[in-house]
């Protein structure tokens, strides 16, 4: 892989809510810089200050937001975070782990939202800047167990995605599964196991096969 451009290796994780992604990114990080990459976890939304900033407004469940604002409040932190985090980050030859890309976008908006796929498919386009990643690998869960791991989490209320109806879950897992149908090179399909150690060695076997 990246024998053509030449610049560092851009991994994403997506999954329903629930499936382990941030855990999942951080074993994956400590064993690829095991294997000697250079590696910058990120998430979005977020990343940078100015994304970051507007991670706290879309996810605060106080605000009323429409669908179309929120996708593009999603776009603009993830065209200041490409720009900003990842492309210079990959041109430096680094691994990019990354917590949701523009699948995340396409899964929750495109198909939990019903806005139009076209629409979302070219916002991702303009706001990543045409990157795509390497690797995908898509966390599954069923949106129920996935929901019940969230409420579990101590120290934090659920924020305003979470809280969506169990209905608007299962169409962004439907669209995940959709995805990862369409494109098998890129996004590889993990069950979370109910252990996070049980489903970073099935990570861990997609990434061997990929990742030198």
């Amino acid at each position: 892989m990246n024998k053509v451009n030449k610049r560092g290796l851009f991994i994403t994780l997506e999954g329903p809510d629930g499936s382990g992604k941030t855990t999942q990114a951080l074993l994956l990080a400590r064993y690829l810089r095991k294997k000697g990459h250079r590696v910058v976890r990120t998430r979005e939304p977020g990343g940078t200050s100015i994304a970051e900033a507007l991670r706290r407004i879309i996810l605060n469940p106080k605000n009323r937001i429409s669908k179309l604002t929120e996708v593009l409040l999603y776009e603009a932190g993830r065209a200041q975070h490409t720009s900003e985090l990842i492309l210079p980050a990959l041109g430096k030859g680094k691994t990019v782990i990354c917590e949701r890309y523009t699948d995340a976008t396409l899964a929750y908006q495109g198909y939990g939202r019903k806005l139009d796929i076209r629409m979302v498919n070219e916002l991702n386009r303009i706001a990543s800047s045409g990157l795509k990643p390497d690797l995908t690998v898509l966390l599954d869960i069923d949106v129920r167990e996935g929901l019940k791991r969230v409420k579990k989490i101590s120290g934090r209320k659920m924020d305003r995605m979470e809280r969506e109806s169990v209905r608007f879950h299962q169409r962004v897992r439907k669209g995940y599964l959709e995805i990862a149908s369409r494109e098998r090179k890129r996004v590889k399909l993990v069950r979370s196991k109910e252990t996070p150690e049980k489903t970073h060695l099935e990570v861990v076997k997609v990434i061997d096969k990929l990742v030198k």
